[in-house]
């Protein structure tokens, strides 16, 4: 535990860790200080001057962003030499920022206008005119309006720090200063974040910007529906529609803080799609149309025909929620009686969980290791949270990260050391990991076994955290093995923990609801009829549907899966239900309701408890979604004792208890992994290519589909012959350029602006 010392804030003694910075702790004892650069996860600035404070024995005002506590520091807070101070601040601020706070998007949550507005008045002695700059775009979902900007640097700071890309930074010097972009457009992930931390109007959200004011929104904490990094998100919807969300920590203070993705924050168009499937629909035929139904005709028929048929398989996407997942199951075993059930994940967790030799670490506990060891996957694609954690370990604290990996990914240039191994040679690392490296391994890697000494050294050395990360391109046995090599690592001075990469929003959870799964083709092999929760991740699984008797698909839209569907019944949205998801660090996490469910659409859980019902099996929920969780709870030995009101308190996720098997015989996977490299090529065969970015952030799903910007991005994210229109107006969404649009136009051509008839 860190060393507490006593610091007097106006008159009042309090305890502090020593070194604490002095704006925090002045924040957090209720003496709010204004402040505009500083940001919490960020390096210190210092620019805005705005945190200015007096501090016995010092003879000048100190910026207190700048100050870390010592003991018996005595420090003012309030005074009229500290306000005169900050409103002289605040007057230079506004000399060249416009009064348009009633237009402005940022108008309610404006730091800026906040500030301002709690002194009352602020003295305006400048007349010269103000820098007058058009709005703009950044890219097809990033906005700009240059005016505004107070030069605070959050975003380029962000933008360095967080997600390690410097594709937005300052430009020109003093007054002329403006933050801006390499070729004037934003060839990045599109994270947002920039957006996230502006504290003015400055950076928009192009996705949501003229739609509301921020008070007409009623605000829903709830998880990111596509990472599995659980990322913490305030829904802002208004009259039944989902206008935005946001990370904001206002709103919410979860464990990712403002950090969001492009698809958290901006793949939301989904959920009041008109493409969404209104009610139930049944296909009369085979290979007829799907007619639309009402659920009491549709449900007679789902268990009339599962009764008939009989051989009921089931399948459960990993996107849906533990409850839905569970429920899933009990239809399985209670009511069609069987043992076939599956999750339609593109890779199996359990080999990872059942040979878990260290617990799981949390992200908290990646961002604050001293040494990462990443073993296949792309983070930074895939699970962002946790490539910006990872970034941020090595950059602010010089953890050391080893990156093992058959593509030099972009993670991979802040790396310690980058193991660029040969193609496909996954096994042949585990198994030299799990027992010792030799010559023939080196060879089938494609590597010198010093490479491998080093590694080897640089875990020996770590003292604090060990996290190694396992990628879900490794075998079943590899990571396996890898699982239960971990805590071969431990030492009395160094702690190992495990972390997974699953690709989905709840495949971690989906694997818990699940025990004793099989594979999915398993399932369907051996099925006559299916009832299927969600699509398939594969699109080429769907195909395997061809032939069965009966298939029922729970969904939100038509997709590959259900055109082999007989019923299709109209799933909720996660903005319309009540639920848990279950992230990569075990945490279980709320959704919660923000919205009514559109057209007829149901819970997946509560769906599935018809169909049963109707079969005469009733699970005892009452349609209560905290039934269900009670359900889990006694019966999933992770989850013991938990309700949802031990979740309520985002700050302070919950980890589930996964069993940790130390000293597990892995003498079968071992052997099956030794099987495995002996038929791997000794010729050197390495990908060289690092991948672009977005390359699969910014693919097109089902669900990203439906927001526009998001074909823009797949496409190139092309930039436009203007800045001033927006690229949806500018492009088709299959990238290609629209020739009724105007010719180009300056800065100072904005009344040239027009649309051919």
């Amino acid at each position: 535990m860190s060393e507490l010392i006593k610091v007097t804030i106006n008159g009042q003694e309090f305890e502090t860790e020593k070194g604490a910075r002095l704006i925090d702790v002045c924040n957090e004892n209720g003496f709010g200080i204004p402040s505009f650069c500083y940001y919490k996860d960020l390096a210190l600035q210092a620019s805005c001057r705005m945190c200015l404070v007096r501090i016995e024995k010092m003879p000048k005002l100190q910026p207190s962003c700048t100050i870390t506590c010592t003991d018996g520091m005595v420090v003012t807070t309030q005074s009229d030499e500290i306000e005169k101070a900050q409103r002289a601040m605040g007057e230079f601020l506004l000399a060249n920022h416009p009064l348009d706070c009633p237009v402005c998007d940022r108008g309610g949550e404006c730091e800026l206008q906040e500030v301002i507005f709690d002194w009352g008045d602020v003295e305006q002695r400048f007349i010269e005119n103000k820098n007058v700059q058009p709005e703009k775009y950044l890219s097809p979902i990033v906005a700009n309006d240059p005016q505004r900007c107070i030069v605070c640097k959050r975003c380029t700071r962000v933008c360095d720090e967080w997600m390690g890309e410097d594709a937005i930074e300052a430009g020109n010097r003093g007054a002329n200063t403006v933050i801006g972009t390499y070729g004037g457009w934003l060839n990045c992930s599109q994270c947002g974040n920039c957006i996230e931390v502006c504290p003015t109007g400055t950076l928009l959200d192009g996705t949501y910007r003229h739609e509301t004011r921020p008070w007409e929104l009623d605000q829903i904490v709830s998880t990111d529906v596509y990472s599995s990094d659980g990322m913490q998100i305030s829904i802002g919807a208004r009259g039944g529609k989902v206008h935005r969300i946001v990370a904001r920590d206002r709103y919410v203070n979860g464990l990712n803080g403002e950090f969001l993705d492009v698809k958290a924050r901006f793949g939301h168009g989904f959920i009041n799609h008109p493409d969404r499937i209104k009610t139930p629909l049944i296909r009369y035929k085979k290979g007829g149309k799907l007619i639309p139904a009402t659920w009491d005709d549709a449900i007679r028929l789902v268990a009339a025909k599962f009764k008939e048929i009989g051989g009921v398989g089931v399948v459960a996407s990993p996107r849906l929620t533990n409850e839905a997942v569970f429920t899933l199951k009990r239809f399985a075993t209670e009511v069609a009686g069987t043992g076939n059930y599956a999750v339609s994940d593109r890779y199996d967790l359990a080999p990872f969980f059942e040979n878990m030799s260290a617990p799981l670490a949390t992200h908290r506990d990646i961002r604050y290791a001293k040494t990462l060891l990443l073993i296949g996957g792309e983070p930074e694609e895939e699970q962002t949270f946790t490539a910006k954690q990872m970034r941020q370990a090595v950059r602010n604290d010089g953890a050391k990260m080893i990156i093992v990996n058959e593509t030099p990914i972009r993670l991979a240039q802040l790396a310690t050391q980058f193991i660029h191994i040969n193609r496909g040679s996954y096994d042949a690392f585990a198994l030299a990991l799990a027992g010792s490296m030799d010559d023939s391994l080196a060879k089938k890697l494609g590597i010198e076994t010093s490479e491998f000494d080093e590694l080897l050294k640089t875990i020996g050395e770590t003292e604090g955290d060990l996290v190694i990360m396992i990628g879900g391109e490794l075998s079943t046995d590899a990571q396996a093995v890898l699982a239960g090599a971990a805590a071969k690592f431990a030492s009395d001075n160094r702690r190992v923990l495990l972390h997974p990469l699953p690709l989905y929003n709840n495949s971690v959870g989906a694997n818990d609801m699940m025990a004793g799964k099989k594979s999915l083709s398993e399932v369907l092999k051996n099925s006559k009829a299916l009832l299927i929760g969600g699509s398939f991740q594969n699109e080429e699984d769907a195909q395997l549907l061809q032939g069965k008797d009966f298939v029922v698909v729970q969904e939100l839209f038509e997709t590959a899966t259900t055109e082999y569907a007989d019923v299709v019944l109209p799933a909720s949205s996660f903005a319309e239900i009540d639920g848990t998801y279950t992230n990569n660090a075990g945490n279980v996490q709320r959704v919660r309701q923000a919205i009514e469910p559109l057209h007829q659409s149901r819970s997946d859980w509560m769906i599935t408890s018809m169909i049963a019902r109707e079969m005469g099996v009733d699970f005892g929920y009452n349609f209560s979604a905290s039934m269900v969780f009670k359900a889990i709870a006694d019966s999933v030995a992770a989850y013991e004792g938990l309700r949802y009101p031990h979740l309520k308190d985002e700050s302070r996720p919950v980890q589930v208890k996964h069993a940790v098997a130390a000293n597990k015989d892995q003498s079968k996977e071992i052997e099956a992994l030794k099987a495995s490299v002996e038929k791997l090529s000794d010729e050197a065969n390495k990908n060289t290519e690092t991948p672009p970015i977005g390359h699969k952030l910014h693919r097109v799903t089902t669900l990203t589909g439906k927001t526009p910007q998001f074909h823009l991005l797949a496409n190139g994210n092309p930039k436009p012959k203007s800045l001033l229109v927006s690229p949806l107006l500018q492009f088709d969404l299959d990238g290609t350029p629209r020739d009724e649009l105007a010719e180009a136009v300056g800065v100072g051509d904005r009344v040239n602006l027009k649309r051919d008839e």
